[in-house]
């Protein structure tokens, strides 16, 4: 009778045994590529003296920085730099970051203080300058510019220059927005992508490589198991980890292209509430009547609720605020860039004489990367004429930028 009872349970423990590699290997289903170097025993780092542009958000699928994995695996790790809101990815957008230590034998160097551009002195101490910083897909978002630099830096110095690839958690968004216009370059638009890009900045350094710096020795080390149309909690091994104190988590990055616009207006963009980005409003706006107009665009994928909301810094400080907060309800049909165009106009239909376009009007357009978006939502033009006219620019820049993919 007892051997009746241990049989199955016999069966069932060598079962488990069985499937203990098959589980193993879906817990590894996605290898940043701070992970796929190490897992090739750092080779190509080996008696190299190294420097790294990083924050808190770049570890491996573990958990561990980046540069602990590096200092671990006794790779020269000479400095770490740091880009807009710090290593600790907690100082306020546009804020002056210093240079700092983490300890008493790596420094790290802002890159958001009395530069932005990597110094070629401490450039020619390194071999190698390492790239490892979470983009969220969006140009105006300025870590890509910090790239740029860098790159721009590494050419001039004769520093080879790698990019450990991470996702891109708007890739499964396709490309949309306008693109950007040479005469409104800035640090919120330096890459010449559309808005929204969908590529990673793997994919960004070799499109930069190929357009303005082909002497570069550039690498790329590409991660394994990623799928551009898959969104970062649909992996098994990653977790959410807030690049900037204002991307608090994956909705966020969705709904920021829809109204970071926002941020070149007198109407508060959720900085200084729990909901940053994912709501938005004005001491002078009515959110009923606001909510009414957006609801009759029938955006897909997203609804509007009323809200109040008192923001403790930033626009409106200790004001009561009316407006709406945005739920993305199917993230598959989302479309941010339509929603941002919606909010415009409907701000500007409701409000002609307070919503303001003009006092920061340059702002706006560095952020869009051209004056068109603003002079068409001035000029009364209509939600899909503004869209057509954008998704042009985008669709000649995907005509002449086929290669621009690493990943299927």
């Amino acid at each position: 009778m007892l051997k009746r009872h241990i049989l199955p349970v016999v069966l069932c423990i060598l079962f488990v045994d069985l499937l203990a590699p098959l589980f193993a290997l879906r817990a590894a289903d996605f290898l940043y590529g701070v992970d796929v170097l190490e897992r090739s025993g750092f080779r190509s780092l080996e008696n190299k003296k190294v420097g790294l542009i990083t924050n808190t958000a770049g570890v491996g699928v573990s958990g561990e920085p980046g540069y602990m994995m590096l200092l671990r695996n006794r790779i020269e790790l000479r400095f770490l730099m740091s880009p807009e809101h710090g290593f600790s990815a907690s100082a306020g957008a546009g804020k002056i970051v210093k240079d700092s230590l983490l300890t008493d034998d790596l420094k790290i160097y802002s890159l958001y203080g009395s530069r932005k551009k990597p110094g070629k002195k401490l450039l020619e101490t390194v071999d190698v300058l390492l790239f490892d910083l979470q983009d969220i897909g969006a140009r105006c978002y300025t870590y890509i510019s910090t790239m740029c630099y860098a790159m721009e830096a590494c050419n001039e110095a004769g520093v080879s220059f790698m990019v450990l690839d991470r996702p891109n958690p708007l890739a499964p968004v396709p490309a949309d927005g306008f693109m950007l216009d040479p005469d409104y370059m800035s640090f919120v638009g330096m890459v010449p992508v559309p808005f929204i890009h969908a590529m990673t900045t793997g994919e960004i350094a070799r499109f930069l490589k190929e357009r303005y710096y082909p002497g570069l020795d550039l690498e790329v080390v590409r991660m394994k198991g990623y799928n551009p149309h898959r969104f970062p909690d649909e992996y098994s091994t990653t977790r959410f980890i807030p690049p900037s104190p204002n991307i608090r988590d994956l909705e966020t990055v969705l709904v920021y292209p829809a109204t970071v616009f926002l941020e070149a207006t007198n109407v508060s963009e959720g900085r200084g509430t729990a909901l940053p980005f994912k709501q938005f409003g004005a001491p002078f706006i009515n959110a009923g009547f606001l909510k009414k107009e957006l609801d009759a665009f029938r955006l897909p994928g997203v609804s509007f609720k009323a809200v109040r909301f008192i923001p403790s810094s930033s626009k409106f400080k200790g004001l009561q605020c009316s407006g709406v907060q945005l739920t993305v309800t199917d993230r598959i049909v989302f479309e941010p860039f339509r929603t941002g165009v919606a909010i415009m106009l409907v701000l500007q239909k409701l409000y002609p004489e307070l919503f303001d376009l003009s006092t920061r009007g340059e702002f706006f357009d560095k952020l869009a990367g051209s004056p068109l978006f603003r002079k068409m939502v001035l000029s009364g033009r209509s939600l899909e004429e503004i869209l057509a006219a954008s998704r042009l620019q985008v669709h000649a820049f995907e005509q002449s930028n086929p290669g621009r993919f690493m990943y299927d």
